[in-house]
């Protein structure tokens, strides 16, 4: 089940991006994060209070995580994008995290499922969304998804700087 967090859910959230910084950290995985400034427990909370923070729970044990909202990314001015949009039916993932614990299960795929129903559902046909260039794992499923890569950018982003940002979109129309 997917659906909106809650309070409840800030230590669950924090407690994941601290796993994946932790195996970043270590050299397990490369996501191009920082654990001092992103994402951190701010990044839930602030997500919360605008109502856009979303979670994967089953069987009472939240598994992922995510941001879905129409805010586009300032670089995103930038993209090489196939599908123009007007700002009101452009639909962004940001910040998708699975418990990498609870790797492999499709928990990603089934995220992103959601996300494009969603988007739907809000009256969003095009969506957009970014990753890390040294992401390997989010660029190889986007395109597996029918995503297509629309540029990377250098930027700031978060808060951490020299990040080739690459760009995805995909239109529901």
């Amino acid at each position: 089940m997917i659906r909106l967090a809650t309070h409840n859910d800030i230590e669950v959230v924090t407690a994941i991006y601290d796993h994946i910084h932790k195996m970043e950290a270590e050299g397990l995985v490369r996501i191009g994060w920082n654990p001092s400034v992103y994402p951190v427990r701010t990044t839930a909370e602030e997500a919360i209070q605008r109502g856009d923070l979303f979670v994967f729970e089953q069987e009472g044990i939240i598994m992922a995580s995510a941001i879905i909202n129409r805010t586009q990314v300032p670089v995103y001015a930038t993209g090489q994008w196939a599908f123009p949009a007007a700002d009101d039916e452009v639909m962004v993932l940001h910040t998708l995290t699975v418990d990498p614990a609870c790797g492999g299960r499709g928990i990603g795929r089934q995220f992103v499922a959601f996300y494009e129903d969603y988007a739907l559902r809000e009256g969003c046909p095009i969506l957009r969304l970014d990753t890390n260039a040294v992401n390997s794992i989010a660029r190889k499923m986007y395109p597996s998804l029918g995503y297509r890569e629309a540029g990377i950018v250098p930027c700031i982003f978060n808060g951490i700087p020299n990040v080739q940002l690459v760009l995805f979109e995909k239109s529901l129309r």
